[in-house]
């Protein structure tokens, strides 16, 4: 029998032993415990067969269709968790803790493997996740204008022993209208808390959390409400970049993206950014002045930003003027900003 750990203790495990999540492609791809390898026993269209067979006929007609379906890939179920776990320690869980799960663990406890399951499944791991936003975190936010480099710094920050979560890279978006070029696909929104809670949960809770200032959505993915409510309460260093170090940080980033899909950009924001200076924009694209593109379009962005930060309140928010777009001198700069100027009883926990 394979031993059974509760999600605390299999979230401790998992960071040593490799976890095989044996549910279906599609339940994967919706949401999965980050860095779990998929060894998926039926794939979508035999699970549904077997459903069918459940509803339609019988339990037990549907578990002799099970077992004609997995009888041939034992033997590659037990090569590819030999790859995966050589020393023949692995985690395994389905959805709910249930069959899948208990047979993949009854395969490999037979041949020579020690495998641990975990208490109900994946869903009990969606619902650890969903209960750790709620959880009280010393977040301190780093605010900027579009431009200025707070994905970079945070970079630098981390770089220089700084707590960072950076959301645009859980969520492979840059946050705005322009955010989807040059990134990859973005995860389903489930698997972007899954990502974002096990950020969190490596974090050291007697330090600050540094996170940049977002909007609720990051692209399509949105920031669970309990932590984005924390976001917005949270201590804020404003970076204040000059504009003309703003756009030149812009064109470096997308001056060398196709032509097409920062015109569709422009037209996604054309509504804010009114019919003239769409057209505009368009036609300095076309040109290749892409200084012209980025002031028409912090136009936008900048209002937006300065709107979002007036919600705020004032006593939460900390700017710090910086003299270039240097992202190493800016995170320095900003670290020691934080260290003489926030109070540190803003970042504490509930403890209390």
């Amino acid at each position: 029998m394979a031993k059974e750990l509760e999600i605390s203790e299999f979230i401790d495990a998992s960071r040593d032993l490799p976890v095989i999540d044996v549910r279906t492609p599609s339940e994967f791809e919706q949401g999965h415990i980050p860095d779990a390898h998929n060894l998926p026993i039926f794939s979508d269209e035999e699970r549904a067969e077997i459903g069918t067979l459940y509803n339609q006929k019988s339990r037990g007609a549907s578990i002799k269709r099970g077992l004609e379906i997995v009888g041939p890939k034992m033997r590659t179920f037990v090569e590819k968790a030999e790859k995966l776990a050589p020393d023949r320690e692995i985690l395994v869980h389905c959805w709910r803790g249930g069959m899948r799960s208990e047979s993949m663990a009854w395969l490999l406890n037979f041949s020579d493997f020690s495998p641990r399951t975990l208490t109900g499944g994946y869903k009990t791991f969606r619902n650890f996740v969903l209960d750790t936003f709620t959880r009280r975190w010393p977040v301190i936010v780093l605010g900027g204008m579009t431009g200025s480099g707070k994905t970079e710094v945070l970079h630098n920050m981390r770089k220089m022993g700084a707590q960072v979560i950076d959301l645009e890279g859980l969520a492979h978006h840059k946050g705005s209208a322009f955010g989807a070029i040059g990134e990859d696909p973005q995860p389903s929104n489930e698997h972007f808390e899954n990502k974002l809670a096990m950020r969190l949960l490596s974090m050291d809770t007697q330090r600050p959390i540094w996170v940049e200032d977002e909007s609720h959505l990051v692209g399509k993915n949105i920031i669970p409400n309990d932590f984005y409510d924390q976001m917005r309460a949270a201590p804020v260093i404003e970076m204040q970049v000059p504009d003309e170090d703003r756009i030149e940080h812009l064109i470096d980033i997308y001056g060398d993206y196709p032509s097409d899909e920062l015109a569709d950009s422009i037209n996604a924001i054309s509504r804010r950014l009114g019919g003239l200076r769409t057209q505009q924009a368009l036609d300095a694209l076309a040109e290749n002045d892409f200084e012209t593109v980025a002031r028409l379009a912090l136009s936008y962005y900048d209002k937006t930003y300065t709107y979002g930060l007036s919600k705020r309140d004032p006593e939460t928010v900390f700017p710090l003027e910086l003299s270039s777009i240097s992202h190493a001198d800016n995170a320095r700069k900003i670290m020691a900003f934080h260290n003489e100027k926030i109070d540190n009883k803003a970042l504490k926990t509930n403890e209390n």
